[in-house]
């Protein structure tokens, strides 16, 4: 260190301001530490801003309080059930009883509220421990003019799941946007929503109606804000500093400057995983053998930097989990100003007339099964392709109903998305194979199948609408099945799929107080890790809405509560001298 350097004291750094690390922050502060939170990145909210906002937590308070009350053990069996080879009892015990404290501990105390539908089902709902809701919550709306100025630095949400810029919230508000135009109702919520929009775009910048996981990050920045937490941004960590086998802080170029952070009780790795780390893709990905083959709607500067810094002080990384990523299907666009955006397909796959193939023209898997498990049906389908993509089917009747990745349903236009080539199409089946380049003859023969059986509600191949979870996303107008409808009126079209990422699941392995451990799994003193940056309580699985963000919020708060319970490094020094004395 020259003479030059500045330093700052500190009993927590904390390195990102996603979910998990805000979570820590706070829940730090509010023990009467003093914190500092850092970010590559000139806006705060990582990976969280641009995220769906759920949260999978269960027998919390919430759910009691509508009469949900879980079978005793269901949790835990289906835990068990989901996280297979992966099963950490002692993290997911944690989690479990921890989880419901963190949800009370910051809808009590701080501005981060959540609303917890009675039923949105887990993914596999009928697996040994499913459940058919009470698990998963989401954000509830905020008002961005509650973080003042700072508005301005909050990262925006994912320009392709916003409709004019503008968030739409989850479930009931996304229902209202699809039946617009057949609802007096929905009619009346949209141009209410609509109009405040624009009136705060003109007024603001910007909508003002935070939702989702945009409101996520709001609300935990104006928490942070309100305990006096510095955050700083633009200020990235070069590299953590050791003492006598211990973190005790890290350097951190900040306004131009280096600047060491020493922090008395430990740093804290919060940095959202590594979707856009090309070399750990290429290791980690098996559909991605150069690191290139993968499109992450993530922030592009989730590089894998906490993984590298846990690295350089002994932490390791668990290769061996089963999958590597929450996947998601995701389709490549071009927006208005020429940049790529990056489509996550959430819930058009469910949706009645709606089927998925591979280039081969043949169905592979449920189309209405979760995001994780359609990708591994993509993969598996692939396996002796060039390539692992697939193809999203509709009629017309169903692409103006629903929409179809970036195309808005009626009445918004298609033309932008037909002319970029995001959006194919085919007056007859046949024509529209020809443009995707698949045989005529096996598409037609699949949609013939798929259609015979659709006529009556059923999909013998694959079970489509089989599932309660299938079913959530489906359009509960249509019976007997709100999943299948079938494909007969033209024109026909198609949106390429490819394999993505909403969030890394490999990351520094940890114990259940979120102690980073090296390669014999002792903890590396001084060293935590949370979110995306620790490696996933899941066990490489997707059990149901949340999984990310609800071990995010639930492990920053253990963490938070670890530090406030640990002696600061200085009080560390004189106890092993006295110990070595007596020795």
């Amino acid at each position: 260190m020259t003479e030059k350097t500045k330093t700052r004291d500190v009993d927590v750094l904390v390195v990102g301001t996603g979910a998990s690390g805000m979570a820590t922050a706070i829940t730090a502060a509010s023990q009467g530490l003093k914190v500092l939170v850092v970010d590559k990145q000139p806006l705060f909210g990582g990976t969280t801003a641009r995220s769906g906002g759920w949260l999978w937590i269960p027998g919390t308070r919430l759910a009691r309080e509508q009469g949900i009350e879980e079978p005793s053990g269901a949790a835990v069996t289906y835990m068990r059930h989901e996280a297979t080879t992966h099963y950490d009892a002692a993290r997911v015990h944690t989690f479990l009883t921890q989880g419901p404290e963190a949800i009370d501990f910051f809808t009590r105390n701080t501005c981060v509220q959540f609303d917890l539908p009675a039923v949105f089902p887990d993914y596999h709902a009928e697996a040994p421990g499913g459940q058919q809701g009470g698990r998963s919550m989401v954000t509830r709306p905020f008002d961005g003019r509650e973080l003042g100025p700072r508005i301005k630095q909050l990262a925006p949400p994912l320009p392709e799941l916003t409709v004019f810029g503008m968030m739409l919230g989850s479930g009931p508000e996304i229902k209202h946007f699809m039946r617009a135009f057949k609802s007096p109702v929905s009619f009346a919520y949209v141009t209410r929503r609509l109009t405040r929009h624009f009136l705060d775009v003109l007024r603001h910048g910007r909508g003002m109606t935070l939702t989702n996981g945009n409101a996520l990050a709001g609300r935990l920045a104006r928490a942070a804000m309100d305990l006096k937490i510095p955050i700083w941004l633009s200020s990235p960590v070069e590299r953590l500093v050791s003492e006598e086998g211990r973190v005790t802080g890290a350097m951190v170029q900040h306004e131009g400057q280096p600047v060491l952070v020493r922090a008395a009780r430990g740093v804290v790795l919060a940095c959202g995983g590594f979707p856009y780390d090309v070399e750990r893709r290429r290791q980690l990905f098996p559909h991605a053998p150069t690191g290139q083959e993968h499109y992450s709607p993530s922030p592009q500067t989730n590089t894998g930097d906490g993984l590298r810094l846990g690295e350089s002080v002994g932490g390791w990384v668990d290769g061996t989990i089963p999958h590597a990523a929450a996947w998601v299907p995701a389709s490549v666009t071009t927006r208005p100003d020429g940049s790529r955006g990056v489509m996550p397909h959430f819930i058009d796959r469910a949706k009645p007339g709606v089927i998925a193939v591979t280039r081969r023209g043949v169905r592979f898997t449920n189309e209405g099964n979760s995001y994780h498990d359609f990708v591994q049906g993509m993969v598996a389908a692939c396996k002796d392709e060039p390539e692992v993509s697939a193809w999203l089917l509709c009629d017309h009747k169903a692409l103006r109903n629903y929409g179809l990745g970036c195309v808005a349903p009626a009445p918004l236009p298609i033309g932008r998305h037909l002319r970029s080539g995001y959006l194919k199409r085919g007056a007859t089946v046949a024509a529209l194979a020809r443009e995707i380049d698949v045989d005529p003859a096996v598409l037609e023969r699949t949609v013939a199948e798929f259609n015979a059986g659709a006529q009556r509600g059923e999909d013998p191949a694959f079970g489509k609408g089989s599932k309660a979870y299938n079913r959530y996303q489906g359009d509960a107008t249509v019976a007997p099945n709100p999943c299948v409808a079938p494909l007969e009126h033209g024109p026909y079209y198609a949106i390429k799929l490819v394999v993505g990422d909403i969030g890394t699941f490999a990351g520094l392995v940890t114990d259940e107080r979120t102690r980073v451990l090296d390669a014999q799994r002792q903890p590396i003193p001084g060293l935590y890790a949370v979110g995306n940056d620790a490696a996933s309580v899941m066990g490489g699985n997707y059990p149901g809405a949340g999984i990310t963000l609800g071990p995010a919020l639930t492990f920053g708060y253990v963490a938070g509560r670890e530090l406030a319970q640990q002696p600061a490094a200085a009080e560390i020094a004189p106890l092993a001298t006295a110990a070595q004395a007596t020795a």
